[in-house]
Protein backbone atom coordinates (compact mmCIF):
# COMPACT_ATOMS: atom_id res chain seq x y z
CA UNK A 1 0.00 0.00 0.00
CA UNK A 2 1.33 3.31 -0.82
CA UNK A 3 2.21 6.05 1.92
CA UNK A 4 0.83 9.09 0.10
CA UNK A 5 -2.00 9.31 -2.47
CA UNK A 6 -1.43 11.81 -6.00
CA UNK A 7 -3.72 13.79 -4.00
CA UNK A 8 -1.43 14.00 -0.89
CA UNK A 9 1.32 14.80 -3.10
CA UNK A 10 -0.42 17.83 -4.33
CA UNK A 11 -0.74 18.97 -0.79
CA UNK A 12 3.19 19.16 -0.49
CA UNK A 13 4.22 20.23 -3.99
CA UNK A 14 3.15 22.80 -6.23
CA UNK A 15 2.47 20.45 -9.48
CA UNK A 16 -0.69 19.72 -11.17
CA UNK A 17 -1.66 17.67 -14.40
CA UNK A 18 -1.01 17.44 -16.76
CA UNK A 19 3.01 18.06 -15.33
CA UNK A 20 2.66 16.31 -11.80
CA UNK A 21 4.64 13.34 -12.58
CA UNK A 22 4.23 11.17 -9.84
CA UNK A 23 1.11 9.00 -9.03
CA UNK A 24 2.19 7.61 -5.53
CA UNK A 25 4.70 8.34 -2.59
CA UNK A 26 6.09 5.39 -1.47
CA UNK A 27 8.41 5.56 0.76
CA UNK A 28 9.31 8.92 2.74
CA UNK A 29 11.81 10.30 5.54
CA UNK A 30 10.73 14.32 5.52
CA UNK A 31 13.56 16.21 4.83
CA UNK A 32 15.55 13.04 3.56
CA UNK A 33 14.46 10.42 1.30
CA UNK A 34 11.48 9.84 -1.07
CA UNK A 35 10.53 7.35 -3.49
CA UNK A 36 7.94 7.99 -5.40
CA UNK A 37 5.77 5.64 -8.37
CA UNK A 38 4.95 7.16 -11.82
CA UNK A 39 2.94 4.38 -14.13
CA UNK A 40 3.89 5.12 -17.60
CA UNK A 41 0.79 4.98 -19.81
CA UNK A 42 -0.09 5.27 -23.59
CA UNK A 43 -2.00 8.32 -22.54
CA UNK A 44 0.33 10.37 -21.55
CA UNK A 45 0.36 13.41 -23.64
CA UNK A 46 4.04 13.81 -24.72
CA UNK A 47 3.57 10.48 -26.68
CA UNK A 48 1.66 12.06 -29.62
CA UNK A 49 5.18 13.29 -30.55
CA UNK A 50 7.81 11.34 -29.15
CA UNK A 51 8.09 9.57 -31.10
CA UNK A 52 5.36 8.71 -33.24
CA UNK A 53 5.09 4.61 -33.56
CA UNK A 54 7.89 4.43 -31.25
CA UNK A 55 7.11 5.98 -27.85
CA UNK A 56 9.49 6.84 -25.42
CA UNK A 57 9.00 8.88 -22.27
CA UNK A 58 11.58 12.30 -22.88
CA UNK A 59 14.54 12.26 -19.96
CA UNK A 60 13.72 15.49 -19.29
CA UNK A 61 10.69 14.31 -17.85
CA UNK A 62 12.12 11.36 -16.21
CA UNK A 63 14.51 14.17 -14.59
CA UNK A 64 11.55 16.33 -13.60
CA UNK A 65 9.77 13.35 -11.90
CA UNK A 66 13.03 12.73 -9.73
CA UNK A 67 13.21 15.82 -8.83
CA UNK A 68 9.55 15.87 -7.91
CA UNK A 69 10.03 12.95 -5.93
CA UNK A 70 13.29 15.04 -4.54
CA UNK A 71 10.48 18.26 -3.72
CA UNK A 72 8.30 15.62 -1.91
CA UNK A 73 11.06 15.20 0.39
CA UNK A 74 12.50 18.40 1.75
CA UNK A 75 8.98 20.28 1.46
CA UNK A 76 7.37 17.73 3.65
CA UNK A 77 9.83 18.55 6.43
CA UNK A 78 8.27 20.92 9.42
CA UNK A 79 10.63 24.15 8.14
CA UNK A 80 10.01 24.19 4.49
CA UNK A 81 6.05 23.67 4.46
CA UNK A 82 4.18 25.87 2.26
CA UNK A 83 7.47 26.36 0.62
CA UNK A 84 8.56 26.08 -2.93
CA UNK A 85 11.53 23.83 -4.25
CA UNK A 86 13.28 25.21 -7.26
CA UNK A 87 15.76 23.44 -10.02
CA UNK A 88 19.02 25.35 -9.86
CA UNK A 89 21.02 22.91 -11.40
CA UNK A 90 21.48 19.27 -12.78
CA UNK A 91 25.03 17.31 -12.59
CA UNK A 92 26.35 13.74 -13.94
CA UNK A 93 22.87 12.97 -15.58
CA UNK A 94 22.81 9.57 -17.34
CA UNK A 95 20.15 8.15 -19.01
CA UNK A 96 20.71 4.04 -19.53
CA UNK A 97 17.54 2.72 -20.75
CA UNK A 98 14.78 3.69 -22.85
CA UNK A 99 11.07 3.70 -20.70
CA UNK A 100 8.29 3.08 -22.53
CA UNK A 101 4.39 3.16 -21.99
CA UNK A 102 3.48 -0.26 -19.58
CA UNK A 103 7.00 0.68 -17.44
CA UNK A 104 6.59 1.37 -13.85
CA UNK A 105 9.22 4.14 -12.67
CA UNK A 106 10.35 3.93 -9.61
CA UNK A 107 11.86 7.07 -8.77
CA UNK A 108 14.19 7.53 -5.62
CA UNK A 109 15.96 10.82 -4.58
CA UNK A 110 17.89 11.32 -1.47
CA UNK A 111 18.75 14.80 0.03
CA UNK A 112 22.90 13.56 0.31
CA UNK A 113 24.10 17.91 1.24
CA UNK A 114 21.92 21.06 2.60
CA UNK A 115 22.87 24.44 3.87
CA UNK A 116 20.49 27.01 3.88
CA UNK A 117 17.80 26.98 1.01
CA UNK A 118 20.26 25.30 -1.41
CA UNK A 119 20.66 21.29 -0.97
CA UNK A 120 21.92 18.38 -3.38
CA UNK A 121 19.99 15.23 -4.05
CA UNK A 122 21.44 12.02 -5.26
CA UNK A 123 18.41 10.82 -7.48
CA UNK A 124 17.80 7.30 -9.25
CA UNK A 125 15.07 6.23 -11.61
CA UNK A 126 14.46 2.48 -12.04
CA UNK A 127 12.17 0.25 -14.16
CA UNK A 128 12.27 -3.32 -12.67
CA UNK A 129 15.08 -2.77 -11.26
CA UNK A 130 17.27 -1.54 -13.40
CA UNK A 131 18.55 1.97 -14.01
CA UNK A 132 16.64 4.38 -16.03
CA UNK A 133 18.13 7.48 -15.44
CA UNK A 134 20.83 8.80 -12.26
CA UNK A 135 21.53 12.21 -11.65
CA UNK A 136 22.55 14.82 -9.21
CA UNK A 137 19.76 17.42 -8.70
CA UNK A 138 20.45 20.76 -7.21
CA UNK A 139 17.44 22.90 -5.73
CA UNK A 140 17.09 26.32 -3.85
CA UNK A 141 14.03 26.07 -1.38
CA UNK A 142 11.89 29.31 -1.37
Amino acid sequence: MSLLSAKEIMEIIPHRQPFMLLDTIEELTPGSRAVAKKCVTYNEPYFQGHFPGEPVMPGVLIVEALAQSGAVAILSSEENKGKTAYFAAIQNAKFKRKVTPGDVLLLETQIIKQKGSMGIGKAIATVDGKVAVQAELTFAVL
